[in-house]
């Protein structure tokens, strides 16, 4: 059977950094270890006038299309994820295939396009969609390119306004791929729940504690699934495990959960007995309210374990380090926490060949994904082409009143109108409104 999975990738971040604890905390009065230790975030990547989902998704992809020497007829589909969409019935792909066009000879006519709405998680909704539609022999020698693209603003003093963030990857899906396979076996979690939605409006409505206790309930549900066809599951067996990522802070409670979850009946529980004790079993406790607070005593205990932290430094902390730095993308920020433990790999000399991933994907309302990706022998050749580390330190850094400026521009229900911070170059850029109203695009060399 051919191998299906990601062939490359490529990273589009916002043109625009804030930093959140030398300008956003003391504007707010905060101190910076709110947001630097507790959510584990530094700063926040924006778009600026000129850039929108749809720019940044053209860009990404063209610079991905360039790099492996694409034309329009090689792409037999494009699928965008996003929740941040601006119109309710034509889908951003579209308007990323008409950028494109502008550049190439050829067209998109003959492609599939479309576009995927499930919160965070649409993203590898996509992945899946494209996967199932070359291994169903249905792409005629054709690749699909995926691309996540999100502006994830919240409204001014919202609770989550820390987490801001803006960017798109933009991912080729081909058989025999070069950079990881992706597994057959998924699981999944899934619930209709209210913890984070945006009902006819562009700010999202939040709870935030619930939000956090549904992602780890779904994501307990979706690991339980994966097992149940992959097999056993061993922390050993992952070099990395990329989560969904809407700030660090999150993960560091889901890999805690995760990772007590999957040494339950091991060796590795045997082990750390001797320094915590074994798990706590609900059958020997009087009430649910006693068990959980035993839960939570233990899980707390594992964290402070040296082999606990050890796996977690080698593990998940990797996937994180751009996250810290350009804030939630909403449906690309799982593909984030990988590109990032695949670049953090490739820089400290770790051997991937043949290992494998496990990706776990969340999406509010409510779903997780877990699914095992197996890296391809060559894959440092196609991390090395990233340039996101220059992309970052290139942003244009922010004031406090050039952000409130910025969020006032990207904000569909404000009036306002503020000249680009930087100069294009050899971009997409948004360029005004159709005789529709539709949003339209041109390439600046």
């Amino acid at each position: 059977m051919t191998a299906v999975g990601i062939d490359a990738m490529e990273i589009w971040t916002g043109k625009l950094k804030l930093d959140l604890a030398e300008t956003f905390a003391p504007a707010q009065g905060d101190d910076p270890g709110k947001y630097t230790k507790g959510l584990g975030l530094h700063a926040s990547s924006f778009p600026d006038v000129h850039e929108d989902i749809v720019t940044m998704a053209a860009n990404a992809a063209h610079r991905l299309m360039e790099r492996k020497g694409l034309e329009p007829a090689d792409i037999g589909r494009i699928d965008v994820a996003t929740e941040s969409s601006f119109d309710n019935s034509k889908p951003v792909s579209t308007y990323v295939a008409g950028c494109l066009e502008k550049v190439y000879d050829g067209d998109f006519h003959h492609a599939n396009k479309g576009e995927r709405k499930f919160a965070c998680i649409a993203g590898t909704q996509s992945l899946d969609d494209a996967y199932n539609w070359i291994r169903a022999g249905r792409n005629r020698g054709r690749a699909a390119i995926v691309i996540a693209t999100d502006t994830a603003l919240y409204a001014r003093d919202d609770p989550g306004e820390a987490t801001q963030g803006a960017g798109a990857v933009a991912m080729l899906v081909a058989e025999d791929p070069d950079l990881v396979e992706l597994s057959p076996e998924q699981g999944f979690g899934s619930a209709d729940e209210t913890d984070f939605l945006k009902p006819n409006q562009q700010f999202p409505s939040v709870d935030g504690k619930r939000s956090v206790n549904v992602y780890l309930a779904r994501m307990r549900e979706a690991l339980d699934d994966f097992a149940s066809v992959a097999g056993e599951i061993h922390p050993e067996d992952y070099p990395l495990i990329p989560f969904h990522t809407p700030f660090p802070g999150m993960v560091r409670k889901a890999a805690a959960l995760g990772y007590r979850h999957i040494i339950r009946d091991t060796e590795i529980e045997d082990e750390l007995a001797e320094e915590i004790g074994y798990q706590p079993v609900p059958e020997a406790f009087d009430s649910d309210d006693e068990f959980y607070e035993a839960i939570r005593e233990y899980t707390d205990a594992l964290t402070e374990t040296e082999r606990y932290q050890a796996w977690y430094a080698e593990t998940i902390d990797p996937t994180l380090e751009l996250s810290r730095h350009v804030g939630n993308w909403y449906t690309g920020s799982v593909h984030i926490a990988r590109a990032a433990g695949l670049k953090h790999a490739r820089e400290h000399g770790r051997d991937l060949d043949g290992r494998q991933l496990l990706v776990a994907s969340y999406g509010s309302g409510a779903q997780a994904e877990v699914h095992a990706e197996t890296v391809v022998p060559g894959w440092e050749d196609e991390i090395a082409q990233l340039n996101v580390d220059e992309q970052v330190r290139r942003r244009y850094e922010l004031s406090f009143e050039e952000y409130e400026q910025i969020h006032d521009v990207h904000n569909h229900d404000a009036e306002a109108d503020a000249d680009s911070l930087t100069e294009p170059s050899a971009e997409f850029v948004f360029d005004g409104w159709g005789r529709m109203g539709e949003r339209t695009y041109k390439y600046i060399d």
